[in-house]
C-alpha cells in the first residue's frame, strides 16, 4: 500500500498506520509513552533519530485527533498482545528444551549467576 498524505504535515498513512513522515516510527509508540503516564518532553529523548519539528509535529496530531488515534492505538495494543501469544505458544516447547540445555563449556560460572538471577527476577512479585 503507497503512503497517503494525511491532513498535517508530518504525518502519514502507511500500511503499518499513522508514522512520521520520512521515518518508521508509528505514533502508536509515542502512546505507548503517553499511556506509561509520560509528557512528551520526558521521552524525546527516546527518538533522537526524528528532528524536534517530526516530534512536535507527532504530538500536535495525537491531541489533535486524541479518539481516532486512540482507537487505532487498542487495535495495535490487542493485535500485538495476539501475535505475542500466538508465538509463545509456537515456541513453548522449543523454550523448555533450551531452559535444559546444560552451560557452554567454560562458561559455568555466568551460566550459574544467569541463572541465579532468572530465579530472582522469577520470585518477585
Amino acid at each position: 500500500m503507497a503512503s497517503v498524505p494525511n491532513q498535517q504535515a508530518g504525518i502519514i498513512r502507511t500500511e503499518r498506520g499513522l508514522v512520521v513522515a520520512g521515518t518508521r516510527i508509528t505514533l502508536y509508540q509515542f502512546m505507548d509513552y503517553l499511556h506509561a503516564g509520560h509528557t512528551p518532553q520526558s521521552f524525546r529523548h527516546h527518538f533522537p533519530q526524528i528532528t524536534d519539528e517530526q516530534f512536535d509535529a507527532a504530538i500536535s496530531y495525537i491531541e489533535a485527533n486524541r479518539a481516532e488515534v486512540e482507537a487505532e492505538y487498542q487495535i495495535v495494543v490487542k493485535e500485538d498482545e495476539e501475535t505475542r501469544q500466538y508465538w509463545e505458544e509456537q515456541n513453548r516447547d522449543r523454550f523448555a528444551q533450551i531452559a535444559k540445555l546444560p552451560p557452554p563449556p567454560g562458561r559455568e560460572a555466568a551460566w550459574a549467576k544467569l541463572q541465579a538471577q532468572k530465579a530472582r527476577l522469577k520470585s518477585k512479585p
